[in-house]
């Protein structure tokens, strides 16, 4: 009988193994719970590798990038040998953990996949251990708190890098403790509420970033979306104290005060050491603090039909669950939901990000409804989308309806891309002449039917033009975890950001003032112009 099993035990570690096999065990030796694809030989073998190995599979509709993406990868390794797969996979889950998050791109070739190597020899390769904690420099510490503490106006800029930090415990007792005014980028809010009382979001281009002298970038860069940091939306003479685990990161487009370099939260508890030494606090009856708070006020909604972007997600916010995840894409709807739509917890928000990439928000919306359900942590996942964002994966519902997840998709339909025409306009522009010539790029064919495309499915598709309809499709599709569900909400076509003005700056070479105006269409001229 002993020899029968051990001969058993030499006959299983001699067997062949394919290479669909071994990027399944690989994968599963780091932890992987999900699996990504759209099926086709020589994927579906991948597929059903994974499946067999315990791995969820979720099977997509919409393939946007194949090779491209290689170029914006922060790793891509092709394994020269089919041995040499888990070391590559290994690698690629560490480095996509490790410094700075990032996608990896393995490309493993057709042939790779159904050949078969001997198990034996095949290298076992463990699980990555977590990425190393990095503290900044203690000198550095010194001179950031000196630059912080001279601050007459101060604000710090709570990023995504301090999301994946979870750097949410320290951020708070550094805010509360010292009295510090806040500001979320957009996959950095709810590390600390949006209704915290230091955070000042809502007064973000017309004071915070105007008016700071010192600004503290905790995990954020100074990228678009933070206008580079540069006037006229902030003050020439700002000074910046950056907080980063990317020391390439350090310096790009204004030269800081101050680098701190390490992870957000050791970073962060190492400024809490040295501030309870002293006690420092920002004292809270400053004209800073009395200017922000002014401009926080809430913006007037006005009742009007069609509805408009402000209007759409004042109602939203006031149903939208506390601990939803919330994804959102698109041009105006992005931008305006960053300020309006409620985030109160952590790593709970997923947008097109930093590159404005559209498309992504129904897959995001897909994971993030797979964990939760896999998890049962009953959430609820609500994706807000810009009718054109919408149409680039607009697909995957079906992919939704398949695996019953429960998606709350919320299109809001302006009929354009950042502004549309009424279909009566578009009637009367189709008599110009040849739309291809007459209709201006950005239009789409108005009070498109999307809440159709999810009933074709087996979805519940709602049509929405008041508070009332939008209200009441709202509360049926969160109550509903059975299905997914498509609020196509159509608004004014004209309906846009409200404008943002600069302050004066004492400098020949800028402007004294700058306003920043919506483009609209003008149906008596036919062309967009500036109001």
């Amino acid at each position: 009988p002993c020899l029968h099993f051990l001969t058993e035990i030499f006959t299983i570690k001699m067997e062949d193994v394919t290479g669909a096999q071994l990027i399944a065990e690989a994968l599963k030796a780091q932890n992987v719970e999900y699996m990504f694809g759209i099926v086709g030989v020589p994927i579906i073998e991948v597929a059903m590798a994974a499946q067999a190995s315990g791995i969820k599979y979720v099977g997509m509709r919409n393939e946007q990038a194949v090779e491209a993406c290689r170029l914006y990868s922060k790793f891509s390794a092709r394994p020269s040998s089919l041995d040499m797969i888990p070391s590559v996979v290994e690698k690629a889950v560490r480095t996509s953990m490790y410094g700075r998050p990032g996608a990896v791109y393995v490309d493993i070739s057709g042939d790779m996949v159904n050949a078969k190597v001997n198990r034996s020899r095949v290298r076992e390769v463990p699980c990555c251990p977590p990425p190393p904690v990095s503290l900044a420099d203690n000198m550095s510490i010194t001179e950031a708190l000196a630059v912080l503490k001279g601050a007459k106006r101060p604000l710090l800029i709570i990023g995504k890098g301090a999301a994946h930090g979870r750097a949410e415990g320290p951020l708070r007792e550094l805010v509360e403790g010292c009295g510090l005014p806040f500001l979320p980028t957009p996959m950095g809010k709810g590390l600390l509420p949006d209704n915290h009382p230091n955070c000042v979001a809502a007064a973000r281009s017309r004071s915070a970033l105007l008016q700071a002298d010192v600004v503290v970038l905790l995990g954020a860069r100074l990228n678009w979306i933070l206008h580079f940091g540069l006037p006229p939306r902030f003050d020439p003479h700002v000074k910046v104290i950056q907080v980063d685990l990317c020391a390439e990161e350090m310096g790009n487009n204004v030269r800081p005060a101050a680098a701190l370099l390490g992870d957000i939260s050791a970073v962060v508890k190492q400024l809490l050491d040295h501030v309870r030494k002293d006690g420092w606090k920002y004292p809270a009856d400053t004209e800073w603090w009395t200017t922000l708070k002014q401009k926080m006020d809430a913006l007037a909604l006005q009742v009007t039909s069609p509805m408009t972007y402000y209007q759409v997600f004042h109602h939203i916010g006031q149903l939208l669950p506390r601990d939803c995840i919330l994804v959102s894409e698109g041009a105006n709807t992005m931008d305006i939901g960053r300020t309006m739509l409620p985030n109160c917890l952590p790593r709970h928000r997923l947008d097109a990000g930093t590159f404005g990439t559209m498309g992504v928000g129904l897959g995001f919306a897909i994971a993030a409804a797979a964990v939760q359900r896999g998890q049962n942590t009953g959430q609820r996942v609500v994706c807000v989308e810009g009718d054109s964002a919408f149409g680039f994966s607009g697909m995957e519902v079906e992919t939704m309806c398949r695996y019953k997840l429960p998606v709350v998709i919320i299109v809001v339909n302006n009929n354009g891309i950042y502004s549309g025409v009424d279909a009566e306009t578009w009637e009367m522009m189709g008599k110009m002449g040849e739309l291809t010539t007459v209709a201006p790029p950005v239009t789409l064919l108005p009070d498109a039917r999307y809440d159709e495309v999810m009933n074709a499915f087996g979805g519940r598709g709602f049509l929405v033009r008041t508070k009332e309809e939008l209200l009441s499709a709202l509360q049926i599709s969160l109550s509903d975890w059975e299905r997914p569900s498509l609020l196509n909400v159509l608004i004014d076509p004209s309906s846009d950001r409200k404008q943002q003005v600069t302050t004066t700056w004492n400098d020949p070479l800028l402007p004294s003032q700058v306003v920043l105006k919506p483009l609209l269409w003008d149906p008596q001229m036919f062309q967009f112009c500036y109001p």
